[in-house]
């Protein structure tokens, strides 16, 4: 064998290499964009499934919202009273999840705070603000949109969110509890 059929052997089984390295990349994108990425469960929705009362002391995150809600007991039922978001239709039905005073965005990918693993979600479909003492809920832009109490809610105006009314996303329905 001369130098050159060998120089021309190792290109070829180098330009195969990176072929299937290229096809197993395609592959990996495409499987984690239909079944999504594995994601660590948190012990606290682990602890909230099972009985409501293990809770507020396995979430120390979630303390500061119970606290504000005592502090005005006199006020109306407005949207800051709420301290937990529950599913109550579709995938993940009866998953509660403590609601903290940070933002939590509701969508397909893994790295939203809610995961919703449908077809009718986009991947960043909505998202909860707290702001003062009000839950805001405004639509990223969604292909299906995302529905408050029966109503579209446009990605430009956050809505404020009642404790009770549905929350529709996708083919998911939940709602914030006090």
């Amino acid at each position: 064998m001369s130098e050159s059929e060998l120089t021309l052997l190792i290109l070829q089984v180098g330009f195969l290499l990176l072929m299937w390295l290229f096809v197993f990349a395609v592959v990996f994108a495409l499987r984690s964009d239909v079944f999504g990425v594995r994601v660590r469960k948190l012990p606290e929705t682990a602890s909230a499934r099972p009985s409501k009362r293990p809770s507020p002391p396995a979430a120390p995150a979630a303390a500061p919202a119970p606290r504000a809600a005592a502090a005005s007991p006199s006020s109306p039922a407005t949207t800051a009273t709420a301290s937990r978001i529950v599913i109550t239709s579709g995938p993940k039905a009866g998953l509660e999840l403590p609601l903290g005073t940070d933002t939590l965005t509701i969508g397909r990918s893994s790295e939203a705070g809610l995961v919703i693993r449908d077809d009718y979600t986009s991947s960043q479909h909505a998202r909860l603000v707290l702001r003062g003492d009000q839950w805001m809920l405004q639509d990223l832009d969604s292909t299906n949109g995302t529905f408050h109490d029966g109503q579209r809610v446009a990605s430009s105006s956050p809505v404020a969110v009642r404790v009770g009314a549905p929350i529709k996303v996708g083919a998911t329905t939940f709602e914030l509890r006090k």
